[in-house]
């Protein structure tokens, strides 16, 4: 019967060799989910004995990761501030610099917030998490990613406060509008991570050949819909497409323009905001 440490190690070098970033976190993760044990319980228990049954369900847990299937997919879960969603091949993984959307939202306290492109809910949810006096609508065009969302509502007991539905703009005047819309242009597709371009919906990540269809398109469709109006806007964007997408955001009628970078020090989120809240 091997141990934690002699599992731990095999399975490092394995991921190792796979070119995985992260070996030693991932493999410490997928044992700590074969054995319901926590991840710190089976560090500081290097000698433990490891029962065959989870030996085994933690072998195939290790053989999907060398696949580079994401970790967050074969647990089915993932953190994201203070609450936990589950995700599958429908959504995409939350990440940390969709953060700064959310910390957008504790700055300006909205009492009316859209979340465009909601995927597995993880913006529309974390603000409905910490700003409780907040309602929410989140739209998604994928009926199998709004599925997700409806889950991850019900776990969470969100439902009363986020409203789920399809499309993309909803109608009413919001304080504030929140979008991590698929931003990755088609060039750059065969150079993203494994984990990315093999298993991630590619609607999620690719919406054309500049990367700026689909933030083109809502701005576009805020600019003439009447039905909907937002105080401010903050849009997730990829490295290097921070200042067009500013532009646009000008041109959509948003006179406070502001770029805020992520912890990489990339230009991460364009924020715009009406001169006069109303």
């Amino acid at each position: 019967m091997s141990s934690v440490r002699d599992a731990l190690e095999a399975a490092t070098d394995a991921l190792r060799a796979a070119g995985v970033d992260s070996p030693r976190l991932d493999a410490e993760l997928l044992l700590a989910e074969a054995s319901g044990a926590s991840r710190a319980s089976l560090v500081a228990s290097p000698e433990e004995p490891i029962d065959p049954v989870v030996t085994r369900a933690f072998a195939e847990f290790v053989r999907r990761r060398l696949r580079r299937e994401p970790v967050a997919y074969i647990t089915g879960r993932k953190g994201f501030r203070r609450i936990e969603l589950a995700v599958d091949r429908r959504v995409l993984i939350p990440r940390p610099e969709t953060e700064l959307l959310v910390e957008l939202a504790l700055e300006l306290q909205p009492r009316r917030v859209l979340d465009v492109g909601t995927g597995s809910g993880a913006i529309a949810f974390a603000i409905a998490d910490e700003l409780p006096d907040a309602a929410v609508v989140a739209t998604d065009l994928y009926p199998d990613a709004l599925e997700v969302a409806r889950e991850n509502a019900a776990r969470l007991t969100l439902t009363s406060q986020v409203r789920l539905a399809h499309g993309t703009l909803a109608s009413g005047k919001f304080d504030l509008l929140v979008a991590n819309l698929p931003y990755v242009a088609e060039r750059e597709w065969h150079e993203l991570e494994p984990e990315l371009r093999d298993w991630e919906p590619r609607g999620a990540l690719t919406p054309g050949p500049t990367g700026l269809e689909a933030i083109d398109a809502l701005l576009g469709e805020l600019t003439v819909s009447p039905a909907t109006s937002a105080n401010a806007i903050g849009l997730e964007v990829g490295e290097g497409q921070a200042e067009t997408v500013a532009d646009l955001v000008r041109r959509a009628g948003f006179a406070e323009i502001e770029v805020r970078k992520d912890l990489a020090g990339i230009d991460r989120v364009v924020v715009g905001q009406a001169e006069v809240w109303t």
